[in-house]
């Protein structure tokens, strides 16, 4: 086994950029960067409430999760065609493979687009085409994630994945997400049962701003695989020592909850808290675009803030791969590499 241990601390910044990594919690529609945007709104002759790019990120201070999705949504209205959701999702990949991620399993909202009457086929196709062309001319193994908005109904809910059926093959999982508080996971029993009988897998946001008791909803209720976020576990002894002992992939992202001040400043994270009590933590970057940073600026701004060191960036890379939905046979090879690329440095020494 390489010695992490005699990697200094002064090339970490670089193995960061350069290990293989998988992203498991990616919102595409959260990805659309503001010249997208209005690339997007001049070919569709979509309307935008702001001047130009400018003004439209000058728009990104969000005091709470809730602040960030009205203007989320309002990107979002300038997705109507298929080309439009395969575009988005290509501007991420190529962000993605000079990130050096391997694996990227990407969560989408079609209620978002079906409620302003965009056809699910466009949806789904656009960005389904994209994840096979980022395997073909990338290398980058990708499957999609279709989620819930959690503010919305579970009857909504339940339609929203019988409309998606006929496309069946272009997703691996259901997730849930947007509003949190005021909404706990046993809402959505129904359709995550009816999800796992068709052989889906099962994440859900919790604990981002809502209590611990929504992560242990998650987990019993919705019989999650992980946990998106899962931040708020720290509060709970008995649910710390269950994801620890379950080794339950928490998909944490740093910079969103610092955008979105569920913790003041980065290096009141409690991410290496939880790396120290044995969870099974993920780094990620949730909504990048909005957010300030994708992988590589989630990774290189944490290490920083939080003084971690060469073995947890082992760890969190490991975690990501081994907590996807990948085939077996492509983890084994992505571990390898992991594992030669820490070689590689630690050799250098």
């Amino acid at each position: 086994m390489f010695k992490v241990h005699a990697i200094p601390p002064e090339r970490l910044p670089e193995l960061l950029s350069l290990m293989p990594k998988a992203e498991l919690h990616i919102h595409i529609e959260g990805s659309l960067e503001p010249e997208l945007i209005f690339a997007l709104a001049k070919r569709n002759d979509v309307q935008l409430p702001y001047a130009d790019v400018a003004a439209l990120r000058s728009a990104y201070a969000f005091t709470n999760l809730q602040s960030f999705l009205d203007l989320y949504y309002a990107g979002a209205s300038v997705l109507l065609h298929e080309q439009d959701f395969y575009d988005m999702a290509w501007a991420y990949f190529e962000k993605a493979k000079a990130d050096h991620v391997v694996r990227a399993e990407l969560f989408f909202d079609p209620q978002t687009h079906t409620a302003r009457g965009v056809a699910m086929g466009a949806v789904i196709e656009g960005l389904s085409r994209a994840c096979r062309d980022a395997h073909t001319q990338l290398g980058i193994s990708a499957d999609l994630i279709l989620c819930f908005l959690r503010h919305l109904s579970e009857d909504e809910a339940l339609a929203t994945l019988e409309e998606a059926m006929p496309w069946r093959e272009h997703f691996i999982g259901v997730g849930l997400d947007s509003s949190e508080l005021g909404h706990p996971p046993e809402k959505f029993a129904r359709v995550f049962a009816r999800a796992r009988e068709l052989g889906l897998h099962c994440v859900a946001h919790a604990g981002e701003e809502g209590p611990p008791a929504y992560i242990w909803g998650a987990l019993d209720v919705l019989q999650v695989e992980r946990i998106d976020h899962g931040v708020q576990a720290i509060h709970d002894a008995g649910l710390m020592q269950r994801l620890a002992d379950s080794q339950m992939p928490l998909t944490v992202c740093p910079l969103s909850n610092l955008k979105l001040c569920v913790f003041k400043n980065l290096a009141d994270h409690n991410l290496g808290q939880m790396l120290d009590a044995g969870l099974c933590i993920t780094l990620n970057s949730d909504d990048p675009a909005y957010f300030g940073g994708y992988l590589n600026d989630n990774y290189l701004q944490t290490f920083a803030a939080l003084h971690l060191n060469a073995q947890q960036a082992y760890k969190l890379a490991a975690n990501s791969i081994e907590a996807s939905f990948a085939p077996e046979a492509d983890k084994h090879r992505w571990m390898h590499e992991l594992k030669a690329c820490f070689q590689g440095f630690a050799e250098q020494d």
